[in-house]
């Protein structure tokens, strides 16, 4: 087999073993037993732990340095290795194809279903940031229900819901800074409640009102602020992530101690912005850390047709990049997992991946029945049995922080500050329909002034097809 210091291999191996870890000290890890130095006489210099990929040991250095001071001592017969650009390659006169894995990553679990903690040690969250991150829960899981019946009843064109997603951007956010620069897909809402968008805000966008940041131009839940560091939602999948990459890069050359955090689905994967990012981030050493929101179903393609890898946490690794599995039902795990990975993103100048496992229970959006294929059984299980909300509000309550009174008091009031902003939004004025054409040049070029005047012409002739609350 290839000798444990072969480049790729070894990195492979160490990076896995810092799944579990995340980072942390091998006197505080849990479930792990030490083993003895594959380098012989050398355990003094790093920690060694095991897991299994191919039943082969596993290296975890506390730092770089320890790392590359390993790889400089370990014993290798120099005749046999390839000085090949990138680092050394050990020779083998075995042929041994690196096989695909069976075995799955394991995935970081902080509280069980039920609330309970199953970790004998976890850093324990304020009463102040529990309740905060299980009050915006409650208001996107909330707001999700109203404004999707707001679409029923046709008075917004379009919804999309977070429903069963709700720790991943909430705790997330928390682990997060306003600093942090935000690339989101479309489902990470819960990241602009945790940084203050009002619910008056999302009304204004979903309503197209002259009060939304962008005009009107967007549908409905392509949201976007500057004063909250989070870029504008784009409707193409994995288009924000070579952005991100490319922000965080420019935060690192800055020196600034903040990262870009960029989210995407597991549809996402399959993109070619999304292996062009990952490579980009590994090579440039980008602060940046890349949030997969592994929720089952690419709309209607199940991860099953997806794609044969673990996932998308391998992905990660086969570009070098330390990598994670979290709990995406489980806020306080997502919230350790991104707080340690924002550590040493920056503190390293290195990108992180991090793959939440969960489960989309709504349907994809407002024009999709997932019903059509996916059994409803299905659905019904994670949404009675591994309601991330549900999971947290039972651990806040264990810890004497929440009580029923709070809980209807905290819903009505969401309630209703989200209705009242649904009847400011609709009595507000549209923008002008020129106001489509402009921001982009200082002097419309003709094909737009074409374009306009032929809007015009099919607004006159069947104005029956049109919003009648646009001025003309």
């Amino acid at each position: 087999m290839l000798h444990t210091r072969s480049t790729f291999t070894g990195f492979l191996l160490k990076t896995v073993g810092l799944l579990r870890n995340v980072g942390i000290p091998a006197d505080r890890v849990v479930n792990h037993r030490p083993r003895a130095s594959v380098c012989g006489s050398r355990s003094d210099r790093f920690d060694i732990f095991y897991d299994r990929i191919s039943c082969l040991p596993v290296r975890f250095y506390s730092s770089i340095g320890a790392e590359r001071h390993a790889a400089k001592t370990c014993d290798v017969d120099e005749s046999r290795v390839l000085e090949f650009p990138g680092g050394t390659v050990t020779l083998t006169s075995e042929m041994n194809f690196m096989s695909e894995s069976t075995v799955r990553i394991p995935c970081y679990q902080v509280l069980d279903d039920n609330g309970q903690p199953i970790a004998r040690s976890f850093e324990q969250l304020s009463k102040e940031l529990a309740v905060k991150m299980y009050s915006d829960m409650v208001t996107l899981q909330t707001m999700d229900t109203i404004f999707y019946e707001a679409q029923r009843q046709g008075r917004i064109s379009f919804y999309l819901t977070s429903t069963g997603e709700e720790a991943i951007t909430i705790g997330s956010a928390a682990a997060l800074t306003n600093d942090d620069v935000i690339f989101p897909q479309y489902r990470e809402p819960g990241v602009l409640i945790w940084r203050g968008f009002t619910l008056q805000e999302f009304a204004n966008q979903c309503f197209g009102t002259e009060a939304d940041y962008g005009k009107g131009r967007q549908m409905p839940i392509h949201y976007g602020t500057n004063k909250l560091n989070y870029f504008t939602v784009s409707s193409p999948i994995a288009t924000q992530l070579p952005h991100a990459v490319g922000a965080a890069y420019s935060l690192k050359m800055d020196d600034k101690k903040a990262c870009a955090v960029t989210y995407f689905g597991d549809g996402g994967t399959s993109e070619g912005d999304f292996h062009a990012a990952l490579n980009f981030a590994a090579v440039m050493e980008s602060p940046v850390i890349f949030i997969c929101r592994n929720n089952g179903w690419a709309i209607s393609t199940p991860t099953s047709e997806q794609f044969r890898s673990d996932g998308a946490v391998v992905r990660g690794i086969a570009y070098g990049i330390r990598s994670l599995r979290v709990d995406g039902n489980d806020a306080l795990a997502v919230y350790h997992a991104v707080k340690a990975a924002r550590e040493m993103c920056i503190n390293e100048k290195r990108p992180i991946l991090v793959e939440a496992l969960t489960y989309r229970v709504g349907h994809h959006s407002t024009s999709d029945d997932s019903t059509k294929y996916r059994p409803s059984d299905e659905i019904e299980h994670w949404r009675m049995n591994r309601d991330p909300v549900t999971r947290f509000r039972k651990w806040i309550e264990i810890n004497g922080w929440w009580s029923d009174v709070e809980e209807a008091e905290l819903r009505s009031d969401v309630r209703k500050q989200l209705l009242d902003a649904i009847q400011v939004a609709e009595k507000a004025k549209k923008l002008p329909l020129a106001n489509l054409f402009t921001d982009v040049y200082d002097e419309l070029p003709s094909n737009l002034r074409e374009q306009e005047e032929s809007l015009r012409q099919a607004l006159k002739k069947n104005p029956q097809d049109y919003p009648a609350d646009i001025p003309i």
